[in-house]
Order: structure tokens, then C-alpha cells, then sequence
């Protein structure tokens, strides 16, 4: 990676640390995971299930669908992530938790950097082809508290990275919701019903869509997503996230 002399100057005055642990960095292009923390996220591996990624224990030698899925199959088609997610009120929080908190909740540009480098590497979603990437938008009103839409700059990254167009417009949620941190799958899943509209159907229809966003937990938002761009006419939708809440 070059480094501008610029980045050098601001480097010595202004040392990079680790944007999990605060860990001194040697010299480098804003704030990135320190080597322990980066090697410390665990990344969801297979076995999981074919339809919304959650890991199946067990040796599993055909592929195979959660007893969730079986039950109550999501809109989307397929689901990956990343990473687990893991955050405990005692302190005892995996790296990208801390970085994924500060940069939703700290308002935290910046950390973007180090979302970044969470999607070195291939990505688990297969030999699809994709049409256009699309973010989970925000409400209106939490867009301009916040100033940014979390889910759409992982977005942008992703898009990049396997040369698509990124849609931000497309998709909106056009009523604000409650917070769902505590709420079970199925207020979830009432909480965002009907929140979720296409603007431009034009842009969605036969389009194979992969929808992104920071974390799942129990998949009832990507749910609500994928069946407005189905209702639009979207070829398939596939959901990645950076995160699995498990």
C-alpha cells in the first residue's frame, strides 16, 4: 500500500491505534485492526444452512436447511456473513463488536477503515452473479441524526470489490421503527412489517439483487427487505452481512 507523505506526517504527530483494543499502530493509512485483534475474528465457517448461513453443528455431508428455515423459509434466498458477532455486558466482546458499536452508535466514520478490512479475501456467497448491490437503508430521520447510513458504506465496499453498481435510492424504509436490540424474532418481524418500499421498481425488476447490511440477528429486517424487492420484481435477492449474531 503506498503512503502519502501527508499520511506520514500525520502518522507522527497523530500515532494510528488499533480501532478495537487502542493498541499504537506502526505507520498506516488511518485506523485499522492491530494483528491480534484481526486474527482474533472468528469467521462463520461450514457447516450452515444453505438458506440463512446460521452454522449447523454436527458433520453434515449434503446440504441442508435449519429446522427454521424448514418451518419458516425467509424471502431471501441466501444469507452469508462474514464473522460472529459477540458483545457481553461484562466486557467481553470480540473486536468487531467494539468497532461495529463505535461506528453505529459513536457516529464514527472513520472506523470504516477497519470495516474494510474485515472483507479482504473472498466473499461467501458463491459463483452468483449479482446485478446491483443494495444497502438496508435507514429512516429519514435516523439517516440525518446519524449522518450516515452504516449499511450502505459496507455496501459501497462490497460493491467495489466485485465491480457492481451500488443502489442507495431503490430501497427505502419509509416508516421509522422501534430499536429491536431486545425484542424476540417475532416483534422483530412485526416491528418491521410494511416499513420497507421500492421506489423505483424499473431499477429492481429481473434484477438479481444482493442485499447488505451490518449484522444479522435473526434475519426478520433482510426478511421484510427481500419480499418488498420480490413484490418488485427482483429476480432473487441474497443477503451478506459483515456479522452473524449467534
Amino acid at each position: 500500500m503506498h503512503i502519502s507523505a501527508l499520511s506520514l506526517f500525520l502518522d507522527f504527530f497523530f500515532p494510528p491505534r488499533c480501532a478495537a483494543c487502542d493498541m499504537a499502530l506502526e505507520a498506516a493509512e488511518g485506523r485499522i485492526f492491530c494483528k491480534n485483534c484481526f486474527a482474533s475474528l472468528e469467521r462463520v465457517r461450514e457447516p450452515w444452512c444453505e438458506r440463512c448461513g446460521i452454522p449447523i453443528s454436527g458433520t453434515v455431508t449434503s446440504p441442508t436447511v435449519c429446522g427454521r428455515c424448514r418451518v419458516s423459509p425467509a424471502h431471501f434466498e441466501k444469507a452469508r456473513a462474514l464473522f460472529r458477532y459477540s458483545a457481553s455486558s461484562d466486557g467481553d466482546s470480540s473486536p468487531l463488536s467494539v468497532v461495529l458499536r463505535r461506528h453505529k452508535y459513536g457516529l464514527d466514520q472513520a472506523l470504516v477503515r477497519a470495516l474494510r478490512q474485515c472483507l479482504e479475501g473472498p466473499l461467501p456467497l458463491g459463483q452468483e452473479g449479482y446485478d446491483l448491490v443494495l444497502p438496508v437503508p435507514l429512516h429519514s430521520k435516523r439517516l440525518r441524526w446519524r449522518g450516515f447510513n452504516q449499511a450502505a458504506l459496507i455496501a459501497r465496499e462490497v460493491a467495489r470489490k466485485l465491480g457492481l453498481p451500488l443502489d442507495v435510492a431503490s430501497l427505502v424504509r419509509a416508516k421509522p421503527t422501534l430499536p429491536q436490540t431486545a425484542q424476540s424474532r417475532d416483534e422483530r418481524l412485526q416491528n418491521v412489517r410494511g416499513v420497507f418500499k421500492v421506489t423505483r421498481p424499473w431499477r429492481i425488476r429481473g434484477r438479481r439483487i444482493l442485499l447488505v447490511d451490518d449484522v444479522m440477528t435473526t434475519g426478520a429486517t433482510a426478511d421484510e427487505c427481500a419480499r418488498a424487492l420480490l413484490e418488485s420484481g427482483a429476480a432473487f435477492v441474497h443477503v451478506l452481512t459483515l456479522a452473524r449474531a449467534l
